[in-house]
């Protein structure tokens, strides 16, 4: 086991994962940029470390800057979280060329899975059925022709990143010029990488993902499904395990292919995959992440298996002490993402309590939302024997959850978790669009 750690991250996950660490005996490093001096991740890390200017490219995405750190601290690996760093495969590569371990898949593994129209191939000759699609068009005349064969409405992707980032909806031919130029110009500027794919458009359609965590002797488990389909703009809001919509066979018989799949094609670390689930019950598969999900933490509430914690030992060599059999997924957790609505400065945080009642946060007294970084705050999970009870729940943690200083969505989330439609679970992706 490591020693020592550095946490390639800020904000909500660097704390998550500083406070795995110290569970599990293992000295922690942060990194922070000037605009982070003062963050929570700083003050909860054993050594702290400035790296840079406040933009992200300056800092939390230097990646020599922060090999150089680690190497100066003593650490023996690098946890990047999730965003930034967390799927490049250069990094990951950096790392081990200096003697550190990059806690995530190895980075020949990261190249081959990053590309999402070549992995759509591999996960097809895999077994899983995957959305007809192509793989990267290099113009918008490739573009259009692939279109015309595949049938609109289509989805423009991009093959890179991830985060609802270089994706557009096109209706009919004569918007994809546009929306390619647009998609293109955004997946550049997100991911370093303009190229787009095209895949067909699945309406309606929830959006459903499994966690699988694998280890390097042949031991998968799957730790059950998300539904992640209320979201604004490919932005999640809600996530909730196992998904109202997904039946005990439909379950079972996804998680075999997905292990199935997963062991065929040798991935070691923490992933998910994200399919979505047609009105006739057929899982098609869109993505793989390989890397820790923002949420992971909806999963753990109802599992009780403590994701970050054998992600960290899975990178160490640990092999997996348990089965699929023995992983236990009654009754219902549900996450409420927060987000920040403009910058500030927090003045007043109130966080609910009770039984299975969890806030993961960075939020402190005095703490600035700056303009640089993502405006997620926390993360309010509940779990409960029943749905319904756990409905109840997050409503009242909802209304106790204060958050001053700053505007929230809190009360947004508030109205999601009170209208029936979310009640009864009989929703899919357009919920928010017909809000």
């Amino acid at each position: 086991m490591f020693s020592k750690i550095l946490i390639a991250n800020r904000g909500e996950i660097a704390v998550r994962i500083i406070r795995a660490c110290k569970e599990m005996g293992v000295s922690t490093v942060a990194v922070y940029s000037e605009a982070d001096k003062n963050a929570l991740h700083v003050a909860l890390a054993d050594q702290s470390y400035c790296i840079g200017e406040a933009e992200a490219s300056k800092s939390y995405l230097n990646e020599n800057q922060i090999i150089s750190t680690a190497i100066l601290a003593g650490a023996q690996a690098v946890h990047p979280g999730y965003g930034f760093l967390s799927e490049n495969a250069h990094f990951a590569r950096l790392c081990r060329k200096n003697g550190l371990v990059f806690i995530g898949p190895e980075p020949e593994s990261m190249e081959r899975l990053s590309d999402k129209a070549a992995l759509k191939e591999l996960f097809s000759e895999a077994g899983l059925s995957v959305i007809p699609g192509t793989k990267a068009v290099s113009s918008v005349e490739e573009a259009k022709l692939a279109a015309g064969s595949i049938g609109y409405p289509v989805m423009l992707k991009a093959c890179a990143g991830g985060g609802g980032r270089g994706i557009r909806l096109i209706r009919e031919a004569e918007e994809l010029e546009e929306a390619f130029l647009q998609a293109a110009a955004e997946a550049a500027g997100a991911f370093g990488d303009s190229s787009l794919y095209l895949e067909k458009y699945i309406f309606p359609a929830r959006h459903v993902e499994l966690q699988i965590l694998a280890d390097e002797y042949g031991n998968a488990v799957c730790l059950g499904d998300r539904d992640c389909s209320l979201q604004r703009r490919n932005q999640k809001l809600i996530e909730e395990s196992p998904s109202p919509a997904v039946s005990g066979e439909q379950r079972e018989s996804i998680i075999r292919a997905v292990l199935e799949a997963v062991k065929k094609i040798g991935y070691v670390g923490a992933g998910t995959l994200e399919f979505l689930l047609d009105e006739k019950g057929n899982f098609w598969f869109m993505e793989m992440n390989v890397r820790l999900q923002v949420e992971h933490c909806v999963t753990e509430m109802l599992t009780g298996v403590d994701i970050v914690k054998w992600q960290i030992r899975v990178s160490a060599g640990i092999p997996l002490n348990f089965t699929q059999q023995e992983i236990l997924m009654a009754g219902s957790a549900i996450e409420c993402r927060i987000n920040a609505q403009s910058c500030g400065a927090l003045n007043m945080l109130h966080v609910p309590g009770g039984p299975c009642v969890r806030f993961d946060t960075c939020l402190i007294q005095g703490a600035e939302v700056s303009p640089y970084y993502d405006s997620l705050v926390g993360k309010l999970i509940v779990f409960a024997s029943s749905r319904d009870e756990a409905l109840r729940k997050l409503r009242a943690a909802l209304c106790e959850l204060v958050i001053e200083g700053i505007p929230t969505n809190i009360q947004e989330q508030l109205a999601i978790v009170e209208d029936e439609r979310f009640a009864s679970g009989n929703y899919d992706l357009t919920f928010m669009g017909n809000r």
